[in-house]
C-alpha cells in the first residue's frame, strides 16, 4: 500500500478537497525514503491558491493511482507561492532521499542551488510547468509560455484586421509565467503599427480583480476594440465588466477555463456575432507526465531534457468539444482526470 505524507500542508479549503483525489493519505510519518519496492517521489505543490494550480497537484495525484505500485511512497510539501518555503522543501526532501524531485520553480534563479544539491545527491530532478536558472535538471515539462501569450495576440490582431485599441490582462508582475506570456503578445502588438495597447493590467489571473480593472479602464477608455488576456479567470471577468458598463463586447483572448467556455457558449447560442474568443492551454496534466518522466528517469530510462508542449488552442469551431457544462466554473478543462476525481476535488 503507498504512503502518503504530506508537510506544510496550506490552510485553504481547496486542499482538504484535492486530498480526496488519493487514495492513501496519511500525517506525516517521518518517513525517510528509500522504499524497498517502488520509488519514492518527492513533489513540492508550489500554490493551491486558485483553482489552476490546486487542479495541477490533483493531476499528479491522479498519475500516481494510475502507476500503482510503481510508486510505493509520496511526499508532498507545499510552498505556498513562498520562494524561500520552497527551497527549505527542496532541501527537505533532499534530507529525505526521494529518488526524485518534481518542482515548480517560483523562483528560477533562487531554485537554482538546491536543485544543483539534489543532483549531486544522485536524486532524479523533473521541473514541471516552469523553469529554472540552472542545468541540474532531468528534464523540463511546460508549455511554451511565449508561444502562448504570441498564440492569443497574433489571433486577435487577425481578428481586428491589425487595427484597434486593446486591452492587455496580465498575470502578476515577476512571475514568469506572466512575464513570458506578455512577452510574446508584446513582440506581436509591437510588430503591428495598427494595434494601441490602452492599457496594460494586472489582473493576478484572477476574475473578480480583472472585473474591477477592467471597469476601471472602461470607465476611463470605453473605446476598446479587444482584450488580451492571457488567461486564468480574467477572460470571464472582462467579459462581466463589458456588460456592468453597458459597453458592447469585443473579442478576447482566453484560456481553457470551463466558466469562460460556459459564457461562451451562452453568447454563441444568443447570436452575440461582436464577441468571439480563443482559449490557449496550459494543460495542468503536466504534473502527470513529470511524474511518468520521473519514473522512467529513475527506472535507467532516456528522457528528453526539455519538453516544451506547443500551446492548445480552442476556438468557436472546436468549442463543443471542450466545454463541460455539467461540471463547476473552475474546471481546467483539458485534463487527464476523470469526473469523479474532478468533482472531489472542485465539488
Amino acid at each position: 500500500m503507498k504512503k502518503w505524507t504530506r508537510a506544510r500542508v496550506a490552510a485553504v479549503s481547496i486542499v482538504a478537497a484535492s486530498a480526496l483525489v488519493l487514495s492513501a493519505c496519511s500525517a506525516d510519518d517521518g518517513n525517510t525514503g528509500g522504499a524497498e519496492d517502488g520509488i519514492v517521489i518527492g513533489y513540492d505543490s508550489y500554490f493551491v491558491g486558485n483553482t489552476w494550480s490546486a487542479q495541477l497537484e490533483a493531476e499528479f495525484s491522479s498519475a500516481v493511482t494510475r502507476l500503482g505500485d510503481e510508486v510505493s511512497d509520496v511526499i508532498i510539501t507545499q510552498s505556498n507561492n513562498d520562494a524561500q518555503t520552497q527551497i527549505s522543501n527542496v532541501q527537505s526532501l533532499i534530507a529525505r532521499a526521494v529518488d526524485a524531485i518534481i518542482v515548480t520553480p517560483i523562483s528560477p534563479e533562487g531554485i537554482a542551488p538546491v536543485l544543483e544539491q539534489a543532483e549531486e545527491a544522485g536524486i532524479t530532478v523533473i521541473l514541471s510547468a516552469s523553469g529554472a536558472e540552472t542545468d541540474a535538471y532531468d528534464s523540463y515539462i511546460n508549455v511554451d509560455d511565449t508561444e502562448f501569450g504570441k498564440t492569443g495576440a497574433e489571433w486577435l490582431v487577425e481578428k481586428l484586421g491589425g487595427e484597434g485599441r486593446i486591452l492587455a490582462l496580465n498575470g502578476i508582475a515577476g512571475v514568469p509565467t506572466s512575464d513570458l506570456r506578455w512577452q510574446g503578445a508584446k513582440d506581436v502588438f509591437d510588430a503591428t503599427p495598427g494595434i494601441e495597447v490602452v492599457s496594460v493590467i494586472d489582473g493576478s489571473w484572477d476574475q473578480a480583480t480583472a472585473k474591477t480593472a477592467v471597469e476601471d479602464a472602461l470607465a476611463a477608455n470605453p473605446d476598446i476594440d479587444g482584450v488580451w488576456s492571457q488567461g486564468g479567470s480574467m477572460t470571464l471577468g472582462a467579459i462581466e465588466a463589458f456588460e456592468a458598463a453597458g459597453v458592447p463586447l469585443v473579442p478576447m483572448t482566453g484560456e481553457d477555463s470551463n466558466g469562460l467556455l460556459k459564457k461562451w457558449s451562452e453568447l454563441i447560442e444568443a447570436g452575440d456575432t461582436a464577441f468571439d474568443c480563443i482559449a490557449v492551454a496550459k494543460p495542468t496534466w503536466i504534473s502527470a507526465t513529470a511524474l511518468e518522466t520521473a519514473v522512467a528517469a529513475v527506472k535507467g530510462e532516456s528522457v528528453e531534457k526539455d519538453q516544451l508542449l506547443e500551446p492548445e488552442v480552442i476556438t468557436a469551431d472546436n468549442i463543443g468539444e471542450f466545454v463541460r457544462a455539467e461540471l463547476p466554473d473552475s474546471l481546467w478543462v483539458n485534463t487527464k482526470m476523470t469526473d469523479e476525481e474532478i468533482l472531489a476535488l472542485l465539488g
